[in-house]
């Protein structure tokens, strides 16, 4: 799958889209195929690594807390 990573702190020109491995959903999570993704305060912050939310984080990112799209798998405990 492609999806948008932070690479280094910086302005738009640091995301890099890129192939990702598919992941799979722990026990109360769901995986979603996005259809559509905001872009909000928390994604830049964390692209600008000017507060806590990119500190101590993985070498890449992916943003998107904001997302709409279909769930294609459910995680062992999803019931709903």
């Amino acid at each position: 799958m492609q999806a948008i990573h932070i690479t280094k702190s910086g302005g738009p020109e640091v995301l890099q889209l890129q192939e990702t491995p598919k992941p799979k959903p722990e026990k109360n999570q769901v995986l979603i195929k996005v259809k559509a993704a905001g872009v909000n305060r928390s994604d830049v912050i964390t692209r600008q690594n000017t507060n806590t939310y990119g500190k101590n984080s993985p070498e890449t990112l992916i943003p998107g807390l904001e997302v709409s799209g279909e769930i294609t798998e459910l995680g062992e405990n999803v019931t709903d």
